[in-house]
């Protein structure tokens, strides 16, 4: 695929997400997907694969909010195999807690799915709103 369907690609992904479709989001990425999050917070670190990734992240984190988290692209700009999205997403923990971050993503794409994934977010407030 090109930049332009890379795109579209990572955009038509959030959309799924954005309506409460995970298995559209999941069935997005490589099933050896490489899922970075920087910092230093409960939930940074290198996932590596979809199961590790569902089982050590997205699990626990769902775990921690009230009714979900939405994640809406601001911005997409994409060169080759890569695409860097600039987004906010919306939610709150259970704690009461607002977590409403700003995110930008980086992704590559290869045959049709995410092969990686780094993410740059606020994490402070990761921490402010999930502890340590």
């Amino acid at each position: 695929m090109g930049a332009a369907e890379n795109k579209q690609f990572i955009s038509n992904m959030f959309a799924e997400l954005s309506k409460g479709n995970a298995d559209a989001f999941l069935g997005a990425l490589a099933d050896d997907v490489r899922f970075t999050i920087i910092g230093t917070t409960k939930y940074s670190g290198t996932f590596k694969g979809k199961q590790d990734l569902i089982t050590r992240l997205l699990a626990p984190l769902n775990a921690q909010v009230e009714g979900g988290m939405t994640i809406t692209p601001d911005n997409l700009v994409a060169d080759g195999d890569f695409v860097a999205m600039q987004a906010r997403g919306k939610a709150l923990s259970k704690n009461g807690q607002r977590y409403d971050n700003t995110y930008c993503h980086v992704f590559r794409i290869a045959n049709g799915k995410v092969q990686e994934v780094t993410e740059y977010l606020d994490t402070e407030l990761v921490t402010t709103a999930f502890g340590k």
